[in-house]
């Protein structure tokens, strides 16, 4: 380039490069990186604070939800309070309520009641009788003839507040009879919706709310609609504020969230029960959030309030400042710093002379002579470490240069003259060639006319894979270069041999695989392993011999490419010498290399069959099986002496590994085709019912729940037996054999799944057991084992005993369920019936003597573990018994212990244990009785049997009395034996005192003869 154009470029670079310019660019830079160093702080502190809202939310939803599912349980101790006893006091629901601590334990609950179920008729003697209970100004309202009242009868604790509903009657306004109805008719708790508390002043008004329960009339059914409604006696419910229930709830991480609840589905100012920040401006975001409890749904939408600003946000403006600012300081130090060098450079220009440009040049030149020396030693070194090989030539016929790898890739020897004429080095390569002609040279006109790199144009790439004699594959890349003025070439040869064995192994053992999958014969998959080997292999020509199961003759495989009489020659040949290669790959159970069949003394007598064939040199590998047994042999031949390259000995025992394990693969699959058939007949002829499932379905849908967060999986199933049916319906039955339908009731000859469902595994009544199948199947246990209950198809319900078992490799995704099922209903029956006989009196049908002493001994370890514990023994005897048998015979003493057997049952509570133990003798347990209320218990009983007459068969009344002793446990008290002893020795202080009376010892009965009377007929 001239001169004048040099320092022309030179002056118009200098001005674009101003100090202005130059600060320009500095300033516009900086600033790019700071805003998008900005821009990644504002994306980070925006997802923190998405997160921690999205915690926030999560956790406040969880807490109302448990708290809730707690609330519900309180009212389940309530319904079981009544279900315990026949009639719950209004003392005895006082006391059970403030022991319970509302105020203290449960947020947001106004009381707990009770609503009594009456009829129209009913009303005027419902408010008479609680009237006369302490209330004279009790009244059901409001006033109005209804079908039926529900007036609030008890409600703890009874404030001044809650006496506002003292007598409310529910069933008066719909939405809370509607609540009614439903607890009632479903036998669940249920929650109305929005109301307005009677308890409510009118000052601070809250929206509230019922949850109730029913009550039924003990002894009778529930399982039907029209059963519950005929049973209903009452409801538990209790009242509650939203805005106290919210209170306190989710700590301080909930004090930052505006949290609006919805009666409903839709959100509405209409359904708006709750706000907790309703004049809050700015809500940054928002989430839409359902809840469903006690079978009625809310919907929250819940807001992040306005708060101070996050570190991360803090830091993203820190940045934006802190870059603006060094963006700034930055720009004006550039532009002093140009502006420096700008008169510097002016002050050079007018300082420097033309002899101090001449010297300065020199020292460029030497300098750059130098650095020229090093780049080239280093190029050098680089191109000598390279794992390619590489060479240079000008495209004129001569090599400019090349590395060590290029050498050993082509085996070049040392004593070659290929540096002062290339043609001699194409000639040594291609000699290497399978085949001639594939583009090796280096004075073709196509490759020296080369106008475009004239012009500046880049030369076209080629590329190209090169097989070689010895079995390498060497991969072969060319493209176009300027050496200073001159256009060049530069070759890259890289060996692939490996790679591209590697791909056709891959890709013939995909092919055999898939004829394994498909059932293909023998000897098609082992065609498909002999043509993988030779399609990249022209010149070879393969077989497998397999070993017979006498391993004594060598059978033809698989030889498609070998002349037909040569494979019926060789077919079925007896191993020993002198029978080729193959015979004596099996024999020494190594490989054999014959380079020259010609000359190979082991092809005596095969010799002159295998030139016939074209064959001049084979090599034989043996073919093992995972156990090392010799199956067969791979045999690779050739037109051609020749000895195996390490290429070829790779792919000669490729081939034999694949042949090896087809071979395997191919017998595995005859022996599993013949194990499924034995396994099916074994299958469909059990005498265990036995049923197929698939519960992938289920699988996914538990990953759902884990999702949304419920961590106790048994405890939520149970608590919510609708998600539990659900995941019943999602188990499919994809098969069962004969004893399955058999047991279920199927028409004889017909099995229709589409019939069946888990219930014949499952009924309702068994779902807590399938809940539990469930949990320990989802945590990975491979079996479980449970009794339960099924319905047949007949809808007949009967007793099961169930085995699951996961098929191994199937436990993460349970599609794969065997499950195994016995009719255990006539065995229970009969197990029941022995453990009557065994635990039951005959004649009275109370607890005999064995039963009632089990029973004594386990509350005396009660009373061990419970200090504070006590409880009572009476042993009682009718007074002289034998006179009515010696005087009425012995079927009237009979009919008299049965009929004072149902007197006794009548005053028994729940908890009480009656037994008969030995002739007249009758024995009861009164746990948590203490002595004075088993007196009044002992005397109550001693007056009904003597006002009770006795019938006899013949039609007669026999008035007996009965004498009784009592005996405490618990505290000072010795318990067990010692307390039966102690009740036998009253009754005998009871019979010597005259009889017909009761008498008890208290605690200084150790002393013999100190009684205490209670009270005497």
């Amino acid at each position: 380039m001239p001169a004048h154009t040099q320092a022309r470029l030179r002056r118009l670079l200098q001005d674009l490069l101003s100090p202005a310019i130059l600060s320009a660019l500095v300033l516009t830079g900086c600033l790019g990186v700071t805003a998008a160093l900005w821009h990644s702080a504002s994306s980070d502190a925006e997802q923190d604070a998405q997160a921690d809202f999205d915690g926030r939310v999560r956790e406040l939803v969880n807490n109302l939800d448990q708290r809730m599912q707690t609330y519900i349980q309180v009212l389940y101790g309530v319904q079981g309070l009544f279900a315990s006893s026949e009639s719950v006091g209004r003392d005895e629901f006082r006391t059970y309520i403030l022991g319970q601590e509302l105020n203290r334990h449960f947020p947001g609950v106004h009381g707990v009641g009770f609503m009594k179920l009456i009829g129209p008729h009913q009303r005027e003697e419902h408010e008479a009788m609680v009237r006369r209970q302490g209330f004279p100004a009790y009244r059901v309202f409001p006033p109005g003839e209804r079908a039926w009242y529900a007036p609030i009868v008890y409600l703890e604790p009874f404030s001044d507040n809650n006496r506002l509903a003292f007598g409310f009657d529910p069933a008066s306004e719909a939405r809370r009879r509607i609540t009614l109805e439903q607890a009632r008719d479903s036998g669940q708790p249920a929650m109305s919706g929005s109301i307005r508390l009677v308890q409510e002043s009118d000052k601070l008004v809250q929206s509230g709310f019922l949850i109730v329960l029913p009550l039924y009339n003990h002894g009778q059914p529930v399982a039907t609609l029209a059963q519950r409604r005929a049973a209903i006696n009452g409801w538990v419910y209790a009242p509650f504020r939203v805005g106290d229930l919210m209170a306190g709830l989710g700590g301080p991480r909930a004090a930052a969230l505006d949290v609006e609840i919805y009666d409903g589905d839709a959100i509405a100012p209409s359904a708006l029960m709750y706000d907790s920040a309703a004049n809050a401006q700015g809500k940054q975001r928002t989430t839409r959030q359902q809840i469903s409890i006690a079978n009625h749904r809310w919907t929250l939408r819940i807001s992040m309030l306005p708060g101070p600003a996050s570190a991360r946000s803090d830091k993203a403006q820190q940045i934006g400042l802190f870059g603006v600012s060094l963006s700034v300081l930055l720009a004006c130090l550039t532009w002093l710093l140009a502006r420096g060098r700008v008169r510097a450079r002016e002050g050079l220009q007018r300082s420097s002379t033309l002899t101090e440009e001449l010297k300065e040049g020199q020292s460029t030149l030497m300098v750059l002579a130098d650095s020229a020396q090093r780049s080239q030693a280093m190029l050098r070194s680089i191109l000598d470490s390279t794992i390619d090989g590489i060479l240079v030539d000008n495209l004129k016929g001569t090599v400019l240069n090349s590395n060590r790898r290029f050498r050993e890739l082509w085996n070049v020897p040392e004593h070659l003259d290929w540096q002062s004429d290339g043609a001699v080095l194409m000639s040594h390569m291609s000699a290497q060639l399978r085949h001639a002609g594939s583009g090796l040279r280096l004075d073709e006109p196509a490759q020296l006319t080369l106008p475009g790199v004239q012009r500046g144009t880049p030369f076209e790439e080629e590329h190209e894979v090169l097989h070689l004699k010895d079995g390498r594959v060497i991969e072969k890349h060319t493209r176009g270069l300027q050496l200073g003025s001159e256009p060049a070439r530069i070759w890259s040869f890289r060996d692939i041999t490996e790679r591209t064995q590697i791909e056709q192994r891959e890709q013939t053992r995909r092919h055999v695989l898939e004829l394994l999958a498909t059932g293909a014969p023998l000897q098609t998959i082992l065609e498909s392993v002999v043509l993988g080997v030779e399609a990249d292999n022209e010149d070879m020509l393969c077989s497998i011999l397999l070993l017979d199961e006498s391993g004594e003759h060598l059978l033809v495989g698989a030889a498609p490419s070998l002349p037909a009489f040569y494979n019926a020659a060789v077919h079925g040949l007896t191993i020993g010498k002198g029978m080729g290669a193959c015979g004596q790959a099996v024999v020494t159970r190594n490989r054999v290399i014959v380079e020259d069949i010609r000359s190979a003394p082991s092809w005596a007598e095969y010799r002159d069959i295998a030139l016939q064939a074209g064959l001049v040199s084979c090599w034989s590998d043996p073919i093992f099986s995972a156990s090392g047994t010799v199956l067969g042999t791979f045999a690779i031949y050739h037109r051609d002496a020749r000895l195996p390259s390490m290429a070829n000995i790779a792919l000669i025992e490729q081939g034999a590994r694949l042949a090896g394990i087809a071979i395997e693969q191919a017998q595995a699959a005859v022996a599993l085709r013949a194990g499924e058939a034995r396994f099916r007949s074994l299958y469909d002829h059990a005498p265990v019912a036995l049923w197929e499932q698939d519960w992938s379905a289920v699988r996914g849908a538990l990953a759902e729940l884990e999702l949304s967060g419920v961590e106790d999986l048994e405890g939520y199933l149970q608590a919510n037996p609708s998600q539990l049916r659900r995941l019943a319906s999602l188990v499919r039955i994809m098969d069962v054999n004969a004893a399955a339908l058999e047991q279920v009731a199927a028409p004889p000859g017909r099995k229709d799944l589409g019939a069946l469902t888990l219930a014949q595994n499952f009924d309702a009544t068994a779902m807590p057991n399938f809940a539990r199948a469930l949990t320990a199947l989802a945590r990975g246990q491979h079996f479980f084992a449970c009794e339960g209950s099924f319905e047949r198809l007949d809808g007949v319900a009967r007793l099961n005993e169930l085995t699951l078992l996961v098929m191994p490799g199937h436990t993460h995704s349970l599609d794969f369920v065997i499950v195994s099922t016995l009719d255990i209903t006539e065995r229970r029956r009969m197990n029941d019936e022995l453990r009557v006989l065994a635990t039951t009196d005959f004649l009275t049908g109370l607890s005999n003597r064995r039963e009632f002493m089990g029973r004594l001994q386990e509350e005396q370890g009660r009373l061990q573990r419970d200090i504070g514990a006590c409880a009572a023994v009476l042993l009682l005897d009718i007074d002289h018994f034998k006179r009515i048998n010696d005087e009425y015979g012995h079927a009237a003493g009979d009919a008299v212990l049965r009929q004072l057997a149902d007197l006794m049952r009548d005053g028994q509570r729940k908890i009480d244990m009656l037994g008969r133990i030995g002739g007249e003798e009758f024995a009861i347990l009164l746990p948590g009785t203490d002595l004075d209320a088993a007196a009044v218990f002992a005397e109550r009983l001693r007056q009904r049997v003597e006002q009770t007459p006795m019938q006899l068969n013949t039609g007669a009344a026999l008035g007996i009395t009965v004498s009784i002793g009592i005996a405490a446990m618990g505290g000072n008290y010795p318990a067990g034996d010692s307390a039966l002893i102690r009740a036998d020795q009253a009754l005998y202080c009871a019979k010597r005192g005259g009889r017909n009376r009761v008498e008890l010892m208290d605690v200084e009965a150790d002393r013999p003869g100190h009684q205490v009377p209670a009270a005497s007929g």
